[in-house]
């Protein structure tokens, strides 16, 4: 189904009237180097405990096998630039770091919200069919949109833009529609260093390149089990991701503000104390972060993350903390709890 330039000005009008703040076309079949890229990355072990990147590896190297019958993917990015420098709890080592992200509510709901929306307008407006994603397919979302001229994968392996940095999320619309693509993106970090040399755990074998296994966001998240301790001292306070290498991005400087307020931070998550979050229990825990991307990793993963940070503190008035969790029924938990206390002692 053949579609006009017409309809793309207003795709993308409507798309920013929405509350992206960049709308780009780009074919599934635009990034050939994807699946080698992705081999590399599975064959170094890179993925760590991540066994799912290894399934379902066709589709998350060939977006265009996922569903043949799509022409064009409609890729957009949506800002939650943080109004506040996420670096700053960093130093203050009584308190927990939480990713910007994950401040609020979960991202993935009102993206995908958004997503719908616009899609559904895009029917009524010239018919065919369509599916949305949102960083819960196997779609290589951020190399569809360097394709699409949406940005370019930094050498942090994040999509940068020069019009709104690197504070954004990414979702897409595949759609039957033959929609005029766009030019793919430039890479734009030039010499720059400057996420690569923030990176607390040295993460990045190489720019353009990312050990998983040694990133905080991997490590607080997906990892399952204890974390080795030459990791735990490394990292710091952050108790669930870390922003190190996206707030270092000089691109930054033309950040566009979150058009949405539920991406503001909670007062309560901006630097919550360490002593406060260790203490909860899987009710508190659900309670607390209901509606929060948080909530996903259970109450004692977290729990385990808040007791390496406070074994991280150097603060002894959190030992009896860290003592009281020393028998905790989960033992990763009390293994960390332990640990803590003898970092504390």
């Amino acid at each position: 189904m053949k579609s006009g330039s017409g309809l793309k000005e207003k795709l993308v009008a409507q798309a920013l009237s929405e509350g992206f703040v960049s709308c780009r076309v780009c074919r599934p079949w635009d990034v050939p180097d994807v699946p080698s890229r992705l081999q590399a990355f599975l064959d170094a072990g890179y993925h760590g405990q991540m066994g799912w990147m290894a399934e379902r590896t066709h589709w998350r190297g060939d977006p265009a096998a996922l569903w043949p019958e799509a022409r064009s993917v409609i890729m957009l990015a949506e800002s939650y630039t943080p109004d506040h420098d996420p670096t700053e709890v960093l130093q203050h080592p009584d308190k927990a770091a939480v990713s910007v992200y994950a401040q609020n509510k979960d991202y993935h709901d009102l993206v995908k919200k958004r997503l719908k929306r616009l899609a559904r307008w895009l029917i009524a407006e010239a018919g065919g069919e369509v599916k949305v994603f949102v960083d819960t397919a196997p779609v290589p979302e951020k190399a569809l949109g360097h394709a699409a001229g949406l940005g370019w994968q930094g050498k942090h392996t994040n999509l940068v833009s020069r019009d709104w940095g690197n504070w954004a999320f990414i979702g897409s619309v595949f759609t039957t529609l033959d929609l005029p693509a766009d030019m793919a993106e430039t890479d734009h970090c030039g010499n720059c260093r400057a996420c690569l040399s923030a990176c607390p755990t040295e993460a990045f074998p190489a720019p353009y390149q990312l050990d998983a296994r040694r990133c905080i966001s991997y490590l607080t998240i997906e990892h399952k089990g204890p974390v080795d301790e030459e990791l735990r001292q490394k990292l710091g306070n952050r108790i669930y991701g870390c922003d190190d290498c996206l707030a270092a991005c000089p691109w930054n400087k033309f950040a566009i503000a979150a058009s949405d307020v539920r991406y503001a931070a909670r007062d309560d998550l901006k630097a919550p104390p360490l002593a406060e979050l260790a203490v909860l229990d899987d009710a508190a825990f659900r309670a607390k972060f209901s509606g929060s991307p948080i909530k996903r990793i259970g109450r004692d993963r977290f729990v385990r993350n808040v007791l390496y940070a406070i074994g991280n503190s150097e603060q002894s008035d959190l030992m009896p903390v860290a003592q009281s969790l020393a028998d905790d029924p989960d033992p990763t938990v009390a293994d960390a709890a332990r640990w803590a206390v003898k970092r504390l002692s």
